[in-house]
């Protein structure tokens, strides 16, 4: 939580403010965020656990989103809870929030209020993330939610398909680019942000991406100051040339230009605020002095360039809400609330120390001990406190008649400490085969700092004294040096400067630079072309232009910036830059409060690796920081890097494998017509249940006090339940839940029938107990639920010959094929398939045993075809207890059995059968199979399961033998 210096206290007497963050509070105004947010964060929880998405109230397509994001099995990087929970959020408090009363009234009322304190003109909701949690995929989840919706609801009020995204610069805004959906990298495709037949929905959506200065209102005109008087005074009038809001609009978002209510994005939205004056409670801009005065002018500036642009905005086109997403969204110094202050609209809070001790950003560490006497806190801590006297003062032209030798001792020492430790990262990085370097990073106070540390890092010409001419000053930290040692400067720079001088005249880059990275600009010029639309958007790449480039593709493989290893930065590295191989980080500056820290140090925690160890877990990783006071301490060792996996494409190979094409339906669900006849049950082994503490919980709990004697809770109780009543319950529970059409009565005729079926599913053994468990506690709803539906398909089964089972399938895309796979993975266990039996390039494998498998199915020769089931679609629908699932078989082979068509067999490899393997197998047998079969549209379908694998090719090969002998089909 970031706290600001101390401040000079008032003599006078007032009452304590006992809170954590009391320095943060005053008399007037109590900075004290958290119980609205945990308040929000336990209804969320609450409502996240419902079972049954039917309790959710929430469109059909935000709980297909949900279940999308919470149960999908990604190939990439999954979503992060926090960035979930960001979104549940805003889900929550739009669509459920509305819908439960005054019980969560408060919280749009707490909303409006501060908003209407802050910024009355807009309705504003803050999502905190740290840095390196994620925001970018909260953003593009948002967009997907929004779009979705908007696109198959209309009419409703609460979306929209429109979206303005703000960025505090043009870095970030060129980095945003990902959730344009035609991007060559749009999140919504790579990282699965929606299920595949919802990306035609996100296409419709329009959304401009900008940086806050393009608010600002431009001149159309071109005049000389003189040439203005003289037509003033001519024509006796103040000519306007300034552009108008509408026609600033007009400029910056032409695609959002008629749509109304559009949602706003903001990206570090701490920048964005109305400045308070009248009633301040901190410091104002006329309260400081040098420096800070400065630096709080141009950040009011920008504020109120920013909210004025969404006001304007507003009043022109309509905005229904702004998203405000930061890992600090504080007030700054000299906003006139005191420094620090949470936005009081923020709804959802994840912090850094949640990042850290979740472990999906780098672990920060920092000085902790030094061999320096008599100092509180390490030298290298609070670097600046020892140097900033001695470096110049703003402007790269006062540091023009400095030495970048002479800079002060204890400087060069924190460089040299820490390249040291770099070296030996590097390394490692090497040894490990990693192919691009571990990045150093130093951010500096002004440009002149800057360009002193660049010269001294890379090395530089020093003039003769005899002016003569000059000579090469080598870099003093080999590893960043710019020149090879025969004093000719590299193609490919180590160490580039990163700052707003250079930017506009792009005097870094070496002029070799564009001739020897030719084909990666060329590169960049296509994915440009791509991205606008502009045939010749690639010819107007300017210097600035490409460094940004250069600068977005730090560590980038096959980027522009891939070899980057060192980079000196003023402000540019304060956030927005995303570089995951950042291993080491220098402040040279003041940092005033933690929220810089935590803004700089930030630009380091983007993990390497995000690929899970043999645990489910990520490996730790290290950033090391000196010279900024982050609050966080660690010993310092070297962590070993992990190797980057391969990655490969996975795809149907066309048209080459066309004739290995293979479709199947898209089931939603599954319509059973009863015959008027007899029921009957066929049970067998999949339609046993058992209870064990394990699946109904524990049996025996000790509960002990702080002192005193204990006492063993337990279930004994329950075996005084007799047989009959459970019989009863269990088979009206049987009626009520599944003979019972919606909005009818039960079919109360049917009672007797299905209480003799449930008495044999009892008295058969079906239901066994063990663990110290009890048949009473089949009547617990959800075990309950679990046990009506092994009944019902045993009595489905036995119905197979009447046709009774038809397949439901989904009315928007009733057929899935193998001809839409196309994904990358870096799975390590995978199978290149035989180009004669398997449309697709590789099978993506769960196991070994599955691999095997591929082998097995590849050296049969009546299998005509074979995929393995990997972002290809296919699911099945079944009930686990009364929470409906979706089931992701493992294979479809398609076999020839003698007859003109082949048989479709569905197959799955299971080592362990838990009780959810037994509702699938259940599923597949009594509803799937047969309700796909009695369509006719689909050929012939069937159903097996292999649980031994070193027996697999034998009871394959058994398998399909009693298939070409019309046998069963399923097994």
């Amino acid at each position: 939580m970031p706290k600001p210096k101390k401040r000079k206290q008032n003599s006078g007497q007032t009452s304590l403010l006992l809170d954590a963050t009391h320095d943060l509070s005053s008399a007037n105004q109590e900075y004290n965020p958290t119980p609205i947010i945990n308040e929000v964060r336990s209804f969320v929880e609450t409502w996240r656990n419902l079972p049954n998405p039917d309790q959710w109230l929430v469109t059909p397509e935000t709980a297909r989103l949900l279940q999308h994001w919470r149960h999908h099995p990604f190939q990439g990087v999954r979503p992060f809870f926090c960035q979930i929970e960001a979104v549940e959020t805003a889900i929550w408090l739009t669509e459920v929030a509305p819908k439960m009363g005054a019980r969560t009234a408060k919280f749009w009322a707490h909303l409006k209020g501060a908003n209407a304190q802050a910024n009355p003109e807009l309705m504003r909701l803050a999502l905190k993330l740290a840095t390196g949690a994620g925001k970018t995929t909260v953003m593009a989840m948002l967009i997907a939610w929004h779009t979705v919706n908007a696109v198959r609801h209309p009419n409703s009020k609460h979306f929209s398909r429109g979206f303005l995204v703000v960025a505090p610069g043009i870095t970030i805004r060129d980095r945003l680019r990902v959730l344009l959906p035609n991007d060559p990298e749009s999140y919504y495709r790579s990282r699965e942000i929606v299920p595949p037949d919802m990306l035609g929905d996100i296409a419709r959506a329009k959304i401009v991406i900008t940086n806050y200065h393009a608010f600002k209102l431009r001149e159309r005109i071109a005049l000389a100051r003189g040439t203005r008087s003289a037509l003033e005074g001519w024509r006796g009038e103040q000519i306007q040339t300034l552009e108008t809001e509408g026609q600033m609009l007009q400029r910056v978002m032409p695609e959002l230009m008629g749509m109304k209510n559009i949602v706003v994005l903001n990206d570090e939205a701490h920048h964005c605020y109305r400045e308070r004056v009248k009633d301040a409670d901190g410091d104002t801009e006329d309260d400081l002095k040098g420096a800070d005065k400065a630096e709080a002018k141009e950040n009011n500036e920008a504020a109120r360039m920013w909210i004025s642009g969404l006001e304007a905005v507003k009043r022109k086109l309509g905005i229904s809400l702004v998203y405000d997403l930061s890992a600090t969204p504080f007030f700054l110094r000299g906003s006139g609330y005191i420094e620090g202050t949470l936005f009081p609209w923020t709804m959802s809070d994840f912090s850094l120390m949640d990042a850290i001790e979740c472990g999906i950003v780098k672990l920060p560490r920092v000085p902790v001990a030094d061999n320096v006497p008599g100092g509180d806190t390490p030298k290298f801590r609070n670097l600046w406190d020892h140097i900033g006297k001695k470096l110049p003062k703003k402007g790269r032209a006062a540091g023009k008649t400095l030495d970048p030798l002479s800079l002060p001792a204890e400087l060069l020492s924190a460089l040299d400490a820490l390249y040291g430790h770099y070296e030996t990262t590097f390394r490692l990085w090497q040894e490990a085969g990693i192919e691009v370097p571990p990045v150093f990073i130093v951010v500096c106070n002004n440009t002149a700092t800057s360009e002193l540390i660049y010269k001294y890092i890379s090395g530089f010409e020093r003039e003769n004294a005899d002016g003569s001419g000059t000579q090469l000053e080598f870099g003093r930290l080999p590893l960043f040096r710019n020149h090879d040692e025969h004093g000719n400067p590299l193609p490919r720079p180590n160490t580039i400067l990163i700052d707003s001088a250079q930017l506009e005249s792009g005097e870094a880059l070496d002029k070799d630079f564009r001739k020897i990275a030719a084909s990666e600009i060329e590169h960049f010029k296509r994915e440009i072309i791509e991205r606008t639309g502009d045939i010749t958007a690639g010819d107007k790449i300017d210097e600035a232009t490409l460094l940004r480039e250069v600068m977005n593709t730090v560590g980038k493989k096959g980027k522009l910036g891939e070899q980057i290893r060192c980079v000196v930065s003023v402000s540019m590295l304060t956030e927005g830059w995303d570089a995951n191989s950042v291993t080491h980080v220098l402040g040279v500056r003041a940092f005033g409060t933690q929220l810089l820290c935590e803004q700089v140090v930030g630009r380091a925690l983007r993990r390497q690796s995000y690929d899970l160890n043999e645990e489910g877990l990520f490996n730790v990783e290290y950033a090391d920081v000196l010279g900024i006071p982050f609050d966080f301490a660690a010993k310092p060792v070297v962590s070993p890097p992990q190797p980057p996996r391969e990655t490969v494409r996975v795809h149907a190979v066309r048209p080459d494998r066309d004739d290995l094409e293979i479709t199947f339906p898209r089931v939603e669900g599954y319509r059973v017509e009863l015959p008027e006849e007899r029921l009957e049950a066929s049970f067998g082994p999949d339609h046993v249940l058992e209870l064990t503490p394990q699946l109904v919980g524990p049996s025996v709990t000790t509960n002990q006090g702080i002192i005193g004697e204990g006492v063993d809770l337990t279930l004994q109780h329950l075996a005084d339940l007799r047989s009959s009543t459970i019989l009863y319950h269990l088979t009206r529970h049987l009626l009520y839940t599944k003979y019972r059409d919606p909005g009818e009565e039960p079919k109360l005729h049917l009672f007797g029938q299905l209480k003799r079926i449930t008495r044999q599913w009892l008295d058969g053994g079906y239901l066994k107990c063990s663990g110290g468990t009890y048949p009473g506690q089949v009547l617990y709803r959800e075990i309950a639920d679990m046990a009506a539906e092994r009944i019902k398909a045993a009595i489905t089964e036995t119905l197979q010959g009447e046709r009774p089972v038809k397949a439901i399938l989904d009315a928007y895309n009733p057929t899935g094929s193998t001809a839409f796979v196309n994904f990358t993975t870096s799975k390590k266990t995978r199978w290149q398939t035989d180009p004669s039996k398997c449309h697709v390039n590789w099978a993506v494998c769960d196991s070994d045993w599955e691999a095997e498998f591929c082998r097995v199915v590849e050296a049969h020769p009546r299998v005509r075809a074979y995929v393995k089931n990997q972002n290809l679609g296919f699911e099945v629908p079944y009930l686990m207890g009364s929470t409906p699932r979706k089931y992701l078989p493992d294979f479809i082979v398609q076999v020839d059995d003698g007859r003109p068509d082949p048989l479709n067999l569905i197959v799955e490899i299971k080592g362990y059968r838990g009780e959810d393997a037994k509702e699938k197998a259940n599923t597949m047998r009594a509803y799937w199979v047969p309700g796909v079969n009695n369509l006719e549209k689909f050929g012939r379908w069937a159903f097996a399961e292999f649980t031994a694998v070193y027996e697999m090719e034998e009871e394959f090969a058994k398998l399909l033998d009693q298939f070409a002998k019309g046998g069963a089909v399923h097994a």
